[in-house]
């Protein structure tokens, strides 16, 4: 594997879990099917990182509290 792929997957500790979970990535990362960004992309679909995840999380939180305020009322 290339030296900065290594570095990077050392410095972020979720990339580097993803990638012992799912050690298939290996092969592609070093034979040179996947590149690093699919790699991070795919991690963030898994952790719901993406910014319309958030959002969505945001928006359940939002619901959630005003069905508790409704049933106090």
């Amino acid at each position: 594997m290339e030296s900065y792929l290594q570095f990077n997957f050392k410095n972020n500790p979720k990339e580097y879990l993803h990638l012992k979970e799912n050690s298939y990535y290996f092969k592609d990362l070093n034979r040179g099917v996947m590149d690093y960004k699919k790699f991070v992309d795919d991690m963030k679909i898994r952790y719901k990182e993406r910014v319309t995840d958030k959002i969505n999380n945001v928006v359940e939180n939002i619901d959630l509290i005003s069905s508790v305020l409704n049933v106090l009322k």
